[in-house]
């Protein structure tokens, strides 16, 4: 079985490692290549865009693709919804890895929200110092936030518009708890901004935050497709992938 994984997430290399070493099995890995120098899975590897769901149905078929596992990021809503739709329209087996999101505990202050305009709506009254760590593409929705200052995290520097008053802070996880304290208390951040990616690469900050009672404003994931089978972990997704494999 020609296999697709979409996705450089944890769960995706997990799955193309298992998968690339099964005999029967032939796995390519696409990478969005929104990330200067990505953690890379096992096995073949293609990286940037497809061109919407006619330029990836076009691919789909020319690299006859039996199966298409989509474990890309939680919020990369396009590439799932063309992934959805070019599945359905080639009559393609098609599954969705989707790690539990964050749930709040007792301390936390958190403020919930369904988009970043909305975050960025929210933050106004919570402070002078906005710590925001919801990935280099989300950062221009803050960009017209002239009073507060900012301590902008991410992998690689954000494009487009940034808030006038801010800090680049270039870091990949993992996060020790001891050190989003300390950087926590380092900058004085009144409040904490972050989409709810869920595992515990980041999970560190919320500790942080209940720790110090610090607000946090949570983006909330955008929904997967309708009708769309997912489950949360590689080990679940490998699973369906020899189901698919013994049923083709």
């Amino acid at each position: 079985m020609r296999a697709l994984i979409l996705g450089g997430t944890r769960e995706a290399r997990m799955l193309a490692e298992t998968a690339s070493g099964e005999r029967g099995f032939e796995i390519v890995s696409s990478l969005a290549g929104r990330v200067r120098d990505p953690l890379l899975p096992a096995g073949e590897v293609r990286i940037g865009g497809f061109g919407g769901v006619d330029g990836l149905r076009t691919w789909l078929s020319d690299n006859r693709i039996e199966a298409i596992v989509d474990a890309t990021h939680p919020f990369a809503g396009g590439i799932t919804a063309h992934a959805a739709a070019a599945a359905a329209s080639l009559r393609l087996p098609i599954l969705h890895v989707r790690r539990p999101g964050w749930t709040p505990r007792q301390g936390d202050r958190w403020i919930r929200v369904p988009d970043l305009p909305a975050a960025a709506r929210a933050v106004a009254g919570l402070g002078d110092r906005i710590f925001l760590t919801i990935g280099r593409q989300g950062v221009p929705a803050f960009a017209e936030l002239t009073g507060q200052w900012f301590l902008i995290r991410a992998i690689d520097p954000p494009e487009g518009a940034l808030p006038p008053r801010h800090e680049l802070l270039l870091a990949r996880g993992p996060f020790a708890v001891a050190d989003e304290t300390a950087l926590l208390n380092d900058r004085r951040i009144d409040a904490l901004v972050t989409k709810d990616s869920g595992g515990a690469q980041t999970e560190a900050k919320l500790d942080a935050a209940r720790t110090l009672g610090l607000p946090v404003v949570v983006v909330d994931r955008p929904p997967l497709p309708e009708g769309a089978r997912s489950v949360e972990t590689a080990a679940a997704a490998w699973d369906w992938l020899r189901a698919a494999h013994r049923l083709r």
